[in-house]
């Protein structure tokens, strides 16, 4: 129901992008996080109700100018109830997914020059000003946590609402990768601009594994804030810890994937591979391509020569029907170099998120989210003349 609401009603949209905790139960509007001040001049938190009128299956209005409050007397800063909110004690019963939301009265406070609201937006606004105008006076209390709650029916992957997808009207789209199961092997340079452009995407689960530990070069090559106690831990813990607030679905092993852990893989229905090593990616390969799960695996080519930095990204999709025919062209290095012991290995925090991002973008395009007008599975990215080159099967 929330999504369907919020993309047919502007009000509603305008309410969840300011940042209001909007829900909906028994035919309700819910804004919880509402600050007030009680009798002592203490900051309490409440919730506004208001009743939902269905114009048809998707549109809705206001019952009338008046709302329901979950809380006690909201006081003003002199410690009197505010004036000018008629009503009195009532009770409105709500689902046991708003057990939290316990209505205790109804205020009225009829626009004077309108007699009316405009829509929920103006409503909500007018209201939170009068109730919460002394808490945000007193205790700097904001009403816009951007909060989203566990209801039934609401099958969101993110703890966040998603707004973006809302307002720019593309949930059709996103709705394209409710039921895929992506994993991400290695959580380099590469693989942490993979996950972090993933955990943005409302994939059902997101598998991470890497066994290694985070030091500081990694910090120069990564997403995200830097949490010095991070320096030392496993990669697996680091990435983990960043993302579990923003999503469910999310798992992080400690370990290195080989032709061995096809339990690991079980119900993938997409992968990354992001290492570094020639002889670990033929393990790798060996696996998903058994197993019939379609990859991409990214790979970066630097080198200073004279002067400054060159080379080219990588980045080469294989497909559960043809991935052994696209892994007997050669394209990515399955072998360890004998002189790799001496390999300086640059990579540059800006190239890894570019190689990260063709890599999603192609995955998207895979899942209809992008138009593909050309079926490639194989770009070259040229840093000295930023240009892309690419391998369709249409060429083959």
């Amino acid at each position: 129901m929330f999504q369907r609401l919020v993309s047919h009603n502007d009000d509603i949209r305008r309410l969840v992008e300011k940042g209001y905790a909007v829900a909906f139960d028994s035919n309700c509007i819910i804004i919880r996080d509402i600050p007030y001040l009680d009798h002592q001049r203490q900051l309490r938190i409440g919730a506004i109700v208001a009743k939902l009128v269905f114009i048809d299956e998707n549109r809705v209005t206001q019952d009338d100018h008046q709302i329901y409050f979950a809380g006690s007397v909201p006081h003003n800063l002199d410690g009197k109830p505010i004036p000018n909110l008629a009503g009195g004690p009532v009770q409105l019963a709500l689902s046991e997914a708003s057990r939290d939301v316990v209505v205790e009265r109804s205020f009225s406070n009829k626009p004077l020059a309108a007699g009316r609201f405009a829509d929920f937006f103006e409503k909500i606004e007018s209201y939170v000003a009068i109730i919460s105008g002394p808490a945000i006076d007193l205790y700097d209390a904001n009403p816009y946590t951007f909060r989203t709650v566990e209801q039934a029916g609401d099958d969101s992957v993110f703890k966040l609402r998603d707004t973006l997808t809302s307002r720019a009207e593309i949930s059709d789209l996103s709705a394209k990768f409710k039921d895929d199961v992506v994993a991400v092997i290695g959580l380099g340079g590469t693989g942490s601009y993979v996950l972090d452009f993933l955990a943005k995407t409302p994939v059902r689960e997101i598998r991470t594994f890497d066994l290694d530990p985070y030091y500081v070069h990694n910090a120069f090559r990564s997403p995200g804030r830097l949490q010095l106690d991070e320096l030392g831990k496993l990669k697996s813990e680091v990435f983990y810890s960043r993302y579990e607030n923003f999503r469910t679905g999310l798992t992080s092993e400690p370990k290195f994937i080989d032709a061995t852990c096809s339990n690991d893989l079980d119900g993938v229905t997409f992968a990354f591979v992001c290492v570094d090593k020639g002889s670990s990616r033929a393990g790798i390969f060996d696996l998903l391509i058994s197993m019939g799960i379609p990859f991409v695996d990214v790979g970066m080519g630097l080198s200073r020569k004279n002067g400054p930095l060159s080379g080219m990204l990588r980045t080469t999709y294989f497909s559960s029907e043809d991935g052994q025919k696209v892994r007997e062209k050669g394209l990515a290095q399955l072998a360890d170099s004998p002189d790799d012991i001496y390999r300086t290995n640059v990579q540059i925090g800006e190239l890894n998120a570019l190689n990260a991002c063709l890599a999603v973008i192609r995955f998207k395009q895979l899942r209809g989210f992008y138009l593909e007008a050309t079926p490639n599975y194989h770009l070259l990215f040229e840093i000295a003349d930023l240009k892309i080159v690419g391998a369709s099967s249409d060429e083959d």
